[in-house]
């Protein structure tokens, strides 16, 4: 029988299943951080458990993390409280941590892949929604609540409910000036942020087949926010070439072949499906305060009046409340504070060669604070071996620490009320970047064009 990609990795990993029941599912690889994992260990420790497999389990420090010039003091308490106690926890239960002196320390979905800890075919969990970002890779990777991290220590299993497939295919060629982060907004904002609820997306076609490792990882990263469980995309010769010489991946050409095969068969069938032109997204810019709602920086908010339905007028109508916007008004209007280029989104290196490209020889406008995050520590070296550093701190940017940093506020990176930012990370709910700040989703290349004439701006005509 003809089989999807989800349903390769899916019956691989089944330990058991009663009919109509959910399924016990083997986990290869566990990511943790300081925020989630705390209350797990106590979970462990109180009932006299000891962490499965230690092995299958790896930890970094990110959510909590001061992005100022090292070495920093940690000033608030409930930070310094989880980052100490992941640290104690990871030496008493043995798991490997790349903390805050490690060379490899960043964003737990930025260093998993550029480690070679992500490979294709595994399933991977993390206290994190943003898990999905490893499903470039072919594998089937999501986020998980804080009891369910206590029962894969314990276990190294979790029960799961079958969700079901959505091929989502994109064919064409992208218009120059669109990145895989405006693909990503473009499907949301189409398909909306309840679009693939219950459902593993697999990300198809010509346009997808395009787009490079770090590309991939942006458009799965943000599958949570089109309500999918996870998203895929299929193992090719890109996935082969990026996962060369990685330090935890196996030897070149020893698991190719495997690899290769998880692809969807060609008669397979999905429980639904949709079809986008590549040619016809441009580059987006979000207006609201969901990442559903975007629209072309070329065109301008949308009037809620207009709306036929009456729970989208009604959020249309509170967005516009929170945002400080008026219908009607052209993105390229809209004035910016703050310009923030980080996240497991995007701060990889090509991300920051995006943007270094836009601003290189120019300066950041009057009035605006711009900061550069890199997603890593390794991203942050190759990024400096290649002088992008001082063509970001030439232009009047911020060059910072690894860390999650703006992309929520739990560190000290957050907006005032009432600032406005242009954001590369992926939510932009209300209070996400900080109390009553205002915070609008793009793309590097975006964001730095915003950055250079503090207001959006069509990046192609930047």
């Amino acid at each position: 029988m003809a089989q999807t990609l989800f349903d390769k990795v899916w019956e691989r990993h089944v330990v058991s299943q009663q009919p109509g029941e959910p399924a016990l599912l083997y986990v290869d690889l566990h990511l943790i951080h300081e925020v989630t994992s705390p209350q797990a260990f106590a979970g462990l420790r109180a009932a006299g458990r000891r962490l499965r497999r230690p092995d299958r389990t790896v930890a970094t420090m990110d959510h909590d993390v001061p992005t100022d010039p090292r070495p920093f003091k940690i000033l608030d308490e409930a930070a310094a409280e989880q980052l100490h106690a992941l640290g104690e926890n990871c030496r008493d239960f043995g798991v490997r941590l790349f903390d805050l002196d490690s060379e490899e320390q960043g964003i737990v979905h930025v260093i998993a892949p550029e480690l070679g800890l992500t490979q294709p075919g595994m399933t991977i969990v993390c206290g994190d929604s943003h898990t999905s970002t490893h499903g470039a890779f072919g594998a089937l990777a999501f986020g998980i609540g804080t009891s369910e991290v206590e029962h894969v220590f314990a276990t190294q299993c979790l029960w799961q409910s079958k969700p079901q497939t959505l091929r989502l295919t994109v064919e064409g060629e992208r218009r120059p000036g669109v990145s895989a982060k405006d693909i990503i907004l473009h499907i949301i904002g189409t398909i909306g942020t309840a679009g693939a609820t219950g459902s593993v997306i697999e990300y198809a076609g010509s346009a997808i087949r395009a787009l490079s490792m770090e590309e991939r990882m942006t458009v799965c990263n943000m599958s949570i926010e089109a309500g999918a469980r996870a998203g895929m995309v299929a193992p090719d010769a890109v996935t082969l070439a990026y996962l060369r010489e990685r330090r935890f991946a196996p030897r070149a050409g020893e698991r190719d072949a495997e690899w290769l095969a998880l692809a969807s068969d060609a008669s397979a069938q999905f429980d639904a499906e949709r079809h986008f032109d590549a040619a016809t997204i441009e580059p987006q810019v979000t207006w609201g305060t969901s990442p559903g709602m975007v629209a072309p920086v070329s065109g301008a908010v949308p009037d809620p009046r207009q709306m036929t339905d009456a729970a989208a007028r009604a959020a249309a109508e509170r967005a516009l409340e929170y945002m400080g916007l008026r219908p009607g008004a052209r993105f390229v209007d809209i004035a910016v504070d703050r310009v923030f280029i980080g996240s497991c989104t995007n701060a990889r290196l090509s991300d920051l060669e995006g943007a270094a490209a836009i601003i290189r020889g120019r300066r950041v406008a009057p009035g605006v604070r711009a900061m550069v995050v890199p997603g890593s520590r390794s991203v942050r070296r190759e990024a400096e071996a290649r002088g992008l550093d001082e063509v970001f701190r030439q232009a009047g940017f911020e060059w910072r620490e690894p860390g999650c940093s703006m992309c929520l506020g739990m560190n000290p990176d957050i907006l005032q009320p009432g600032e406005r930012c242009a954001s590369t990370s992926n939510r932009n709910f209300e209070g996400r970047q900080g109390n009553l700040g205002r915070t609008h989703l793009v793309s590097p290349e975006m964001a730095a064009a915003a950055a250079l004439a503090g207001h959006f701006t069509d990046v192609r005509q930047a």
